[in-house]
Protein backbone atom coordinates (compact mmCIF):
# COMPACT_ATOMS: atom_id res chain seq x y z
CA UNK A 1 0.00 0.00 0.00
CA UNK A 2 1.38 3.39 -0.97
CA UNK A 3 1.51 6.05 1.71
CA UNK A 4 0.57 8.76 -0.76
CA UNK A 5 -2.69 8.76 -2.71
CA UNK A 6 -2.52 12.21 -4.35
CA UNK A 7 -6.16 12.62 -3.27
CA UNK A 8 -5.30 15.62 -1.13
CA UNK A 9 -3.25 17.50 -3.68
CA UNK A 10 -6.03 20.02 -4.24
CA UNK A 11 -6.70 20.81 -0.59
CA UNK A 12 -9.30 18.15 0.19
CA UNK A 13 -9.25 15.06 2.35
CA UNK A 14 -11.52 12.07 2.79
CA UNK A 15 -13.46 11.36 5.95
CA UNK A 16 -14.40 7.85 7.06
CA UNK A 17 -17.38 6.93 4.95
CA UNK A 18 -15.92 8.52 1.81
CA UNK A 19 -17.11 12.14 2.02
CA UNK A 20 -14.51 14.65 0.76
CA UNK A 21 -14.07 17.94 2.61
CA UNK A 22 -11.58 20.84 2.53
CA UNK A 23 -8.53 20.25 4.70
CA UNK A 24 -9.43 23.32 6.75
CA UNK A 25 -12.88 21.90 7.59
CA UNK A 26 -13.80 22.22 11.28
CA UNK A 27 -14.04 18.44 11.60
CA UNK A 28 -10.58 17.93 10.10
CA UNK A 29 -9.17 20.57 12.45
CA UNK A 30 -10.68 18.79 15.45
CA UNK A 31 -9.22 15.38 14.73
CA UNK A 32 -6.00 16.96 13.45
CA UNK A 33 -5.48 18.58 16.84
CA UNK A 34 -5.91 15.16 18.47
CA UNK A 35 -3.31 13.76 16.07
CA UNK A 36 -0.88 16.47 17.15
CA UNK A 37 -1.65 15.74 20.80
CA UNK A 38 -0.90 12.07 20.18
CA UNK A 39 2.46 13.00 18.63
CA UNK A 40 3.34 15.18 21.62
CA UNK A 41 2.47 12.28 23.92
CA UNK A 42 4.81 10.09 21.87
CA UNK A 43 7.58 12.60 22.53
CA UNK A 44 6.76 12.68 26.24
CA UNK A 45 6.90 8.89 26.29
CA UNK A 46 10.31 8.90 24.60
CA UNK A 47 11.79 11.20 27.24
CA UNK A 48 11.91 8.79 30.15
CA UNK A 49 8.59 8.98 31.92
CA UNK A 50 8.25 6.93 35.09
CA UNK A 51 7.09 3.43 34.08
CA UNK A 52 3.56 3.73 35.50
CA UNK A 53 2.96 7.06 33.74
CA UNK A 54 4.52 5.73 30.52
CA UNK A 55 2.09 2.80 30.48
CA UNK A 56 -0.84 5.16 31.00
CA UNK A 57 0.39 7.44 28.20
CA UNK A 58 0.40 4.49 25.78
CA UNK A 59 -3.16 3.67 26.81
CA UNK A 60 -4.23 7.28 26.27
CA UNK A 61 -2.57 7.32 22.84
CA UNK A 62 -4.68 4.31 21.85
CA UNK A 63 -7.82 5.97 23.21
CA UNK A 64 -7.02 9.14 21.25
CA UNK A 65 -6.96 7.14 18.03
CA UNK A 66 -10.49 5.99 18.80
CA UNK A 67 -11.65 9.51 19.65
CA UNK A 68 -10.08 10.81 16.45
CA UNK A 69 -11.78 8.13 14.38
CA UNK A 70 -15.15 9.10 15.88
CA UNK A 71 -14.51 12.72 14.91
CA UNK A 72 -13.41 11.68 11.41
CA UNK A 73 -16.66 9.80 10.84
CA UNK A 74 -19.64 12.11 10.35
CA UNK A 75 -21.85 9.53 8.65
CA UNK A 76 -24.04 7.69 11.17
CA UNK A 77 -23.96 4.47 9.13
CA UNK A 78 -20.16 4.45 8.98
CA UNK A 79 -19.92 5.64 12.58
CA UNK A 80 -21.72 2.49 13.75
CA UNK A 81 -18.76 0.44 12.51
CA UNK A 82 -16.02 2.11 14.55
CA UNK A 83 -15.20 1.79 18.25
CA UNK A 84 -16.58 4.43 20.60
CA UNK A 85 -15.06 6.22 23.58
CA UNK A 86 -16.03 4.59 26.87
CA UNK A 87 -17.17 6.09 30.15
CA UNK A 88 -14.61 3.81 31.80
CA UNK A 89 -11.86 5.82 30.09
CA UNK A 90 -12.99 9.00 31.84
CA UNK A 91 -13.32 7.09 35.11
CA UNK A 92 -9.76 5.74 34.74
CA UNK A 93 -8.40 9.26 34.18
CA UNK A 94 -10.24 10.52 37.26
CA UNK A 95 -9.00 7.61 39.37
CA UNK A 96 -5.40 8.22 38.25
CA UNK A 97 -5.72 11.95 38.96
CA UNK A 98 -7.05 11.25 42.45
CA UNK A 99 -4.31 8.69 43.16
CA UNK A 100 -1.55 11.01 41.92
CA UNK A 101 -2.84 13.86 44.04
CA UNK A 102 -2.37 11.74 47.18
CA UNK A 103 1.35 11.63 46.34
CA UNK A 104 1.74 15.26 45.27
CA UNK A 105 2.11 18.27 47.53
CA UNK A 106 -1.08 20.35 47.49
CA UNK A 107 -1.18 22.96 44.76
CA UNK A 108 -1.28 26.39 46.41
CA UNK A 109 -0.01 28.55 43.54
CA UNK A 110 0.04 28.58 39.79
CA UNK A 111 3.11 26.78 38.50
CA UNK A 112 5.12 27.38 35.37
CA UNK A 113 5.24 24.53 32.85
CA UNK A 114 8.57 22.76 32.74
CA UNK A 115 10.76 20.65 34.93
CA UNK A 116 12.36 17.47 33.64
CA UNK A 117 12.03 16.97 29.87
CA UNK A 118 9.30 14.33 30.11
CA UNK A 119 7.21 16.59 32.34
CA UNK A 120 7.78 19.51 29.99
CA UNK A 121 6.40 17.41 27.14
CA UNK A 122 3.38 16.50 29.27
CA UNK A 123 2.79 20.19 29.93
CA UNK A 124 2.94 20.82 26.18
CA UNK A 125 0.53 17.91 25.69
CA UNK A 126 -1.88 19.59 28.13
CA UNK A 127 -1.80 22.83 26.18
CA UNK A 128 -2.24 20.91 22.92
CA UNK A 129 -5.15 19.03 24.48
CA UNK A 130 -6.83 22.32 25.41
CA UNK A 131 -6.45 23.48 21.80
CA UNK A 132 -7.97 20.21 20.61
CA UNK A 133 -10.83 20.72 23.03
CA UNK A 134 -11.49 24.18 21.60
CA UNK A 135 -11.56 22.72 18.08
CA UNK A 136 -13.98 19.99 19.18
CA UNK A 137 -16.27 22.56 20.81
CA UNK A 138 -16.17 24.63 17.61
CA UNK A 139 -17.19 21.52 15.65
CA UNK A 140 -20.01 20.84 18.12
CA UNK A 141 -21.48 24.25 17.30
CA UNK A 142 -21.81 23.17 13.66
CA UNK A 143 -22.48 19.44 13.83
CA UNK A 144 -23.36 16.85 16.45
CA UNK A 145 -20.38 15.47 18.36
CA UNK A 146 -20.45 12.36 20.52
CA UNK A 147 -20.88 13.92 24.01
CA UNK A 148 -18.33 11.62 25.62
CA UNK A 149 -15.67 13.00 23.28
CA UNK A 150 -15.89 16.43 24.90
CA UNK A 151 -15.92 14.96 28.41
CA UNK A 152 -12.94 12.72 27.71
CA UNK A 153 -10.79 15.47 26.20
CA UNK A 154 -11.65 17.88 29.02
CA UNK A 155 -10.68 15.32 31.66
CA UNK A 156 -7.57 14.38 29.71
CA UNK A 157 -6.18 17.90 29.95
CA UNK A 158 -6.58 17.76 33.74
CA UNK A 159 -4.89 14.35 33.76
CA UNK A 160 -1.97 15.63 31.69
CA UNK A 161 -1.41 18.51 34.12
CA UNK A 162 -1.36 16.16 37.09
CA UNK A 163 0.88 13.62 35.31
CA UNK A 164 3.35 16.41 34.47
CA UNK A 165 3.42 17.37 38.13
CA UNK A 166 3.83 13.72 39.14
CA UNK A 167 6.70 13.18 36.68
CA UNK A 168 8.48 16.20 38.15
CA UNK A 169 7.76 15.08 41.70
CA UNK A 170 9.11 11.59 41.12
CA UNK A 171 12.22 13.05 39.47
CA UNK A 172 12.78 15.39 42.43
CA UNK A 173 12.33 18.46 40.24
CA UNK A 174 11.09 21.65 41.89
CA UNK A 175 7.99 23.14 40.29
CA UNK A 176 8.62 26.81 39.59
CA UNK A 177 5.93 29.01 41.12
CA UNK A 178 4.43 31.75 39.02
CA UNK A 179 5.27 35.07 40.61
CA UNK A 180 3.81 37.94 38.61
CA UNK A 181 6.22 40.79 38.04
CA UNK A 182 5.05 44.12 39.32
Amino acid sequence: MKIYTKGGDKGETGLFGGKRVPKDDTRVSAYGELDELNAVLGLAHSHGLPEQIAECVLRVQTELFTVGSVLATPDAASNAKIPKPQTSWVEALEKEIDLAETELPPLKNFILPGGVPAAGWLHLARATCRRAERAIVALSHKEPVEPLVEVYVNRLSDWLFVMARLANHRAGAVEPIWAPRR
